[in-house]
């Protein structure tokens, strides 16, 4: 890794300074120049220059340097949501693509700073990140390389049984101690009456009774626990039989998973509001007349999107603008939604203004999902080809199987729920 040269940071100083002045709001953001095996291995690891050993990052880091030396992919940015914001560019790129990319970044960096659903994160996550690999490594000193690794397997597996929503919810009712690690066992079933003699015991308990009662109770079993627990993984840490470094790592891979869920949750409004403000900054305030040909072939080819396929940076980026418009010209409300005549539809501008206004409140508010079902309109999806594609086998391709709005939104809303997991 290497500092900016003199020319990248006088170009830095630039940017930041025009998005500052356009309103965006970003932790400070430190730039590591690298090549493009330490960007391969970075980006492997989930953006963190260490993590614990396992073979999946290995597998990873082997898919991304096979695509980038056969041509196939190319890593631009590579941003992780910390305070300060660390941020990666690759060594032999273009002085455009680099102030393209850090233009991107202070957009993101901006929407981990105000987005409230980005709030809960650890922000000095590179040293627990680190703290994590440490743990890890001497278990695996103590245990085996294999045990671990065997045993980190099988908790990735769950990693996406969580309750993303807990961390924005009031906090719950800690678990008892008492019960940690311990399943209930069937209760004993009492008589209501209290033997003082032995010789009694049969008279006061008789043996057909008692077998009855020992029946129903167990035809009618205690329910544990007593309500549903979408948070499988803080479960399993706390009633399964596990070992101390078992549970420890179990905490590890949880408390990873909780770390990650915001961008997962946000993936189309993050990458769209980076891109929208890569966009505006180069092409009216950044980038100079002999730039615009090369610009306009990177921009164009971050954000195409095949038929049938899903671009988060296409739909959020267009998106965007399109709130941008509807709220400038006033294309909300109830007068707006109860027109019904195209032509002064077409026409209809209120001249507000509020556009620039609204985007910084869907920025600092909404998810993926609040965000597609309140702003996805049906003139939106015509015009952007969205439908419903199903492979037709006769015919060997993807063809549109529905252009129903209905269909569509139900479709997309159902893919960013809960990740597209079973709830």
């Amino acid at each position: 890794m290497a500092s900016l040269t003199p020319e990248l940071e006088e170009a830095r100083k630039q940017i930041e300074k025009i998005a500052s002045s356009e309103g965006l709001d970003f932790f400070e953001t430190i730039f590591e120049i690298v090549t493009y095996d330490e960007l391969n291995q970075i980006a492997a690891k989930g953006g963190f220059p260490v993590r614990y050993p396992h073979w999946r990052f290995g597998m990873e880091y082997e898919r991304l340097s096979k695509g980038y030396e056969f041509g196939l992919s190319k890593i631009y940015e590579l941003v992780i949501n910390t305070n300060p914001c660390y941020a990666y560019l690759m060594e032999g790129n273009e002085f455009l693509d680099q102030k393209l990319v850090m233009a991107h970044v202070y957009g993101h960096c901006d929407f981990f700073k105000n987005n409230q659903w980005f709030a809960p994160t650890n922000r000095k996550m590179i040293d627990e990140m680190a703290n994590h690999a440490t743990r890890i490594r001497r278990y695996m000193d103590r245990y085996g390389v294999e045990e671990v690794e065997d045993f980190i397997d099988k908790c990735l597996s769950i990693d996406n049984l969580i309750d993303i929503y807990s961390p924005y919810s009031k906090q719950k009712t800690p678990w008892p101690k008492e019960e940690k690690k311990s399943f209930p066992q069937q209760e004993e079933v009492e008589s209501p009456f209290k033997v003082t003699r032995e010789y009694m015991e049969s008279f006061i308990k008789p043996p057909q009774k008692m077998e009855g009662s020992m029946e129903s109770s167990s035809s009618n079993p205690k329910r544990f626990p007593e309500k549903p627990e979408r948070d499988v993984m803080s479960f399993l840490m706390h009633y399964a039989p596990l070992e101390e470094w078992q549970q420890d790592v179990l905490s590890i891979i949880r408390e990873e998973a909780y770390y990650f869920a915001p961008q997962g949750m946000t993936k189309i409004m993050n990458e769209g509001w980076a891109s929208y403000w890569h966009s505006k900054l180069m092409t009216e305030k950044i980038m100079n007349d002999s730039e615009i040909i090369d610009f306009a072939d990177r921009h164009s080819g971050t954000m195409a999107m095949a038929p049938g396929g899903f671009n988060p940076y296409k739909v959020g980026i267009e998106l965007l603008r399109d709130i941008e418009r509807r709220w400038n010209k006033g294309q909300f409300g109830k007068e707006w939604e109860e027109c019904t005549d195209l032509r002064e539809r077409e026409n209809w501008d209120r001249k507000l203004g509020k556009g620039r206004e609204k985007l910084f409140q869907v920025r600092r508010v909404y998810n993926d999902v609040m965000f597609i079902d309140e702003f996805l309109t049906e003139e939106f999806c015509v015009q952007n080809k969205m439908f419903v594609y199903q492979f037709n086998k006769r015919t060997g391709r993807f063809e549109i199987n529905t252009k129903d709005f209905k269909a569509i939104k139900a479709k997309l809303l159902f893919q960013l729920t809960n990740f597209g997991n079973p709830i």
